[in-house]
């Protein structure tokens, strides 16, 4: 497979997973601030700066974190910030369009079908008059779109390097979420009642509500949850589980005993970071939660640099053509 055509399936998976995972971050973000009573700074806040747009949105002018309404327009609709929804459907379209010999005709009119809906005055109705229906809406359709990848392409690089941009983006992406709400839920000191409804607000944004309360069937704890959103190995939205199935994606492509390929320092670098991550299983400390979360939004971005220099042919400090700028 040359460079160009990996690159293309690469940011293809990464965007599909951002815009799913944007939808989920903004549907449980509204979902706290309406029901914990926090100042909304710190709620909103902090979905700004884990989304690495912090400065890109106050350089906006009457750019204001404490207003819910311009920080959900901000993600979900701008077309210059690269993390907002419709860029990433856009740029995930851009994407399967360069490689449509790649990409099966169900995947290709199904991703068709979703960016037109979001550019839409339909879409943007129901984002005014059913905000939770438009993030499920999102959600859905992204997954929906998985389904339709693993079920009619063929299982060769091409789909491994799309679910290797996928993993990598979702390992992420959880991480992010989880931070986001660490932190909320840390300035709001609420009655056990209380947390414990808006960790189970998280883990249903998550898609981990009915995996966690089948393996976890006593209270529900914040370390409980924080713990499997972080290092179960059976759920497939946890960081654990994306790492490690981001290793297999990448062996695919890259046999680990072919020492001659291109791409050995991504993949040993992904296989320590995987099994540190695994390694906290030992010596979880929920009081250093964040410091684990970021290290995990901070390896994942390095490693898919990695790939890129060594496999996809980027310069150093240069960013793919496939990626939104």
């Amino acid at each position: 497979m040359i460079s160009r055509v990996a690159d293309h399936c690469f940011w293809l998976g990464r965007y599909l997973e951002r815009a799913e995972s944007m939808a989920r971050v903004l549907g449980v973000t509204r979902n706290l601030a309406l029901d914990a009573g926090l100042n909304p700074r710190h709620v909103w806040l902090p979905v700004i700066i884990v989304s690495g747009e912090e400065e890109r949105f106050h350089a906006r002018p009457g750019a204001d974190a404490d207003d819910g309404e311009q920080v959900q327009a901000y993600l979900a609709w701008d077309e210059e910030n690269p993390c907002s929804i419709r860029r990433a459907l856009s740029a995930a379209r851009d994407n399967a369009r360069s490689i449509r010999e790649v990409v099966s005709l169900e995947t290709w009119e199904a991703l068709n079908a979703l960016h037109l809906w979001v550019g839409s005055p339909r879409a943007r109705a129901e984002w005014r008059e059913d905000r939770h229906a438009f993030y499920r809406r999102i959600r859905t359709s992204a997954q929906s779109l998985h389904g339709i990848v693993r079920g009619t392409m063929l299982h060769d690089d091409a789909l491994h390097f799309l679910e290797l941009g996928m993993l990598l983006e979702r390992a992420g992406q959880t991480a992010r979420i989880l931070d986001v709400h660490h932190h909320a839920f840390r300035q709001l000191g609420a009655h056990d009642v209380v947390e414990t409804a808006l960790w189970l607000s998280l883990l249903r944004a998550c898609s981990g509500f009915e995996p966690f309360m089948k393996l976890h069937r006593g209270r529900v704890t914040p370390d409980a949850v924080a713990r499997f959103l972080v290092l179960e190995p059976l759920f497939p939205r946890s960081v654990r589980f994306a790492l490690d199935a981001a290793t297999i994606r990448l062996s695919r492509v890259r046999p680990a005993a072919d020492e001659d390929l291109p791409g050995g320092e991504a993949q040993l670098r992904l296989v320590r970071f995987a099994a540190w991550v695994g390694a906290r299983e030992r010596d979880f400390d929920p009081a250093r939660l964040h410091e684990l979360l970021t290290a995990v939004v901070d390896e994942t971005s390095g490693i898919a640099q990695d790939v890129g220099r060594e496999l996809l042919g980027y310069a150093p400090a240069t960013p793919s053509p496939a990626q939104a700028q």
